[in-house]
């Protein structure tokens, strides 16, 4: 992922001006990273090194939505329709 891409994640998840790693950023850039990851091995079906890091990311991220969903499901809830994750 490029710089600028990661930026503009930042500057559309952030919640005030300096917040470069509140729960919700984290939990785009890794949508995004998993997104870019999953592509890659839609064309390379053997890269099994591509998938132990999916998964890794995959917990990560999920690890991250438990623990905004203990703090405020509200913001839970906006985060998951945003990035479109859940039903």
């Amino acid at each position: 992922m490029d710089t600028k891409t990661k930026a503009g994640i930042i500057e559309q998840y952030r919640l005030h001006e300096s917040d470069t790693g509140s729960a919700e950023v984290q939990i785009a850039i890794l949508t995004a990273r998993i997104k870019q990851l999953t592509r890659h091995l839609t064309e390379n079906r053997h890269d099994f090194h591509t998938k132990r890091r999916i998964l890794q990311l995959v917990g990560q991220r999920r690890r991250l939505l438990s623990y905004l969903y203990r703090e405020d499901a509200d913001r839970y809830q906006t985060l998951i329709q945003r990035l479109g994750l859940r039903k």
